[in-house]
């Protein structure tokens, strides 16, 4: 894997999100380097939360751009190009959206209850979860995101656009339920959250968590939940699919 680091003074160019942009990796084999990376960048900068973008980099950036397009959520950049000036505006976009979240909070049983994908979506589930990697985009943008706690850095790729997916700020419920679970929320892709937990829950706590995912995806009583219970103490990982169009990742 290449890493390229940029600095806030850098001017913002082809292949950066905004002056936010701290890091792009080309050529990722998986996961395992992505969170080496993610924990390096933490360990420089306490001020700050990092997140990074996980499948189909550009498709993530063209729906996270109107997504920010909901009149809570929208910021007016201004046209300086200075680096300096830039920063100072992207801190701000970053703190807007997170007070827009904090302010216009969905709780966790207002959430649709199910998907319209149902089994289909459970599978989708099981299938990303056992061979994650293959979902990952070769190419990895990673933000620094100035907000004060885990579950606000979504503010720095704020997505969830079209009508039929989870929206930006029902995203954030997920991200707070998930962290009830002791999941904390590094990535977000085209059609995936990504979270990854200090150690592999046990099998008491993956049931806990299969419960949570059955009232968002529905379809209760499919053999698939079972399957994906057995599969989350193995791994430190759960990825997540917030799009109406997340069944067709794997096929």
């Amino acid at each position: 894997m290449r890493v390229t680091r940029y600095d806030a003074a850098q001017e913002v160019r082809r292949g950066r999100v905004d002056t936010n942009t701290v890091a792009r990796l080309d050529e990722v084999g998986g996961f395992a380097e992505v969170l080496d990376v993610l924990g390096q960048l933490r360990g420089e900068d306490a001020t700050a939360r990092v997140l990074c973008t996980l499948d189909d980099v550009d498709q993530c950036l063209y729906t996270s751009l109107h997504a920010t397009e909901d009149e809570r959520l929208w910021f007016d950049d201004g046209e300086d190009e200075d680096p300096a000036v830039r920063r100072k505006v992207d801190d701000a976009r970053a703190a807007h959206v997170a007070a827009a979240l904090e302010a216009s909070r969905v709780a966790w049983e207002e959430l649709p209850g199910q998907r319209m994908g149902g089994e289909v979506d459970v599978a989708a589930l099981v299938a990303v979860n056992r061979a994650p990697d293959g979902f990952l985009d070769d190419v990895v943008l990673v933000q620094r995101v100035p907000v004060a706690r885990d579950d606000l850095a979504i503010a720095g790729i704020p997505n969830g656009y079209f009508t039929s997916d989870w929206s930006v700020f029902q995203n954030h419920a997920i991200v707070r339920r998930m962290a009830a679970h002791g999941y904390r929320h590094f990535g977000i892709g085209a059609s995936l959250l990504g979270f990854d937990r200090a150690v592999a829950p046990s099998p008491e706590e993956a049931t806990a968590v299969v419960a949570d995912l059955t009232h968002l995806y529905g379809a209760p009583g499919v053999a698939a939940w079972d399957e994906l219970a057995g599969l989350l103490p193995e791994r430190r990982l759960l990825l997540l699919g917030y799009t109406e169009n997340f069944p067709d990742l794997v096929g």
